[in-house]
């Protein structure tokens, strides 16, 4: 009987996210966590790598720089040793003809950040570029993703770079492939900050 009533529930918990992201696709809404009003779905960000410990303000991207440490809206620099780039995990909805986005930070080589800034500038790659890196940030409400080894794929005309899990069967590999789901997706808004009532 409780087997009947954890399936009973899980269903209708699915149910109640799906209504609310259709709420949310086609009305604006009040966050209940920061009292703002939103108009659909909106991509998070992590505002720097985990491992950056310096102060919480960027300089421009035009000042970048391989010494010290440096933080702006796409580069990072710590200790003139690790260098990070911001980037997109990128994921297909269930169900829905939308996208969600979390920009986050992976780890660059330096000879790899050295060509991400060339290309930056010129706002194109080499077709096929991709590089082996890792994932520099724990995103919460889901879990096990800092030091994921991932691919950073370079996008054309400045967008920022995508990410790939390496390990197919992490669950970020699978709601890219697969679609994330109404629920999981209200739980990451949740975690990071905008729960819709």
């Amino acid at each position: 009987m409780e087997a009947v009533i954890g399936i009973w529930n899980k269903y209708q918990n699915r149910k109640v996210a799906e209504t609310q992201l259709n709420q949310m696709l086609n009305a604006e809404w009040v966050c209940s966590s920061c009292s703002e009003k939103h108009n659909g779905l909106f991509d998070l960000a992590a505002f720097a790598p985990d491992f950056w410990e310096g102060e919480e303000n960027y300089s421009t991207n035009s000042e970048v720089r391989l010494e010290g440490n440096f933080l702006s809206e796409d580069f990072c620099v710590i200790d003139g040793e690790s260098f990070f780039v911001r980037s997109v995990l990128d994921f297909p909805i269930k169900k829905h003809k939308c996208r969600f986005g979390f920009g986050v930070w992976s780890t660059l080589s330096k000879t790899n950040f050295q060509k991400y800034i060339d290309g930056f500038d010129a706002g194109s790659f080499p077709t096929d570029t991709q590089w082996t890196e890792w994932f520099s940030n724990q995103i919460k409400g889901i879990e096990n993703t800092i030091r994921q080894e991932c691919w950073v794929i370079p996008q054309i005309n400045r967008q920022r770079p995508l990410i790939k899990f390496m390990d197919e069967e992490h669950p970020v590999s699978v709601a890219q492939t697969k679609g994330l789901d109404a629920e999981w997706l209200l739980e990451i808004y949740a975690a990071n900050g905008h729960a819709k009532s």
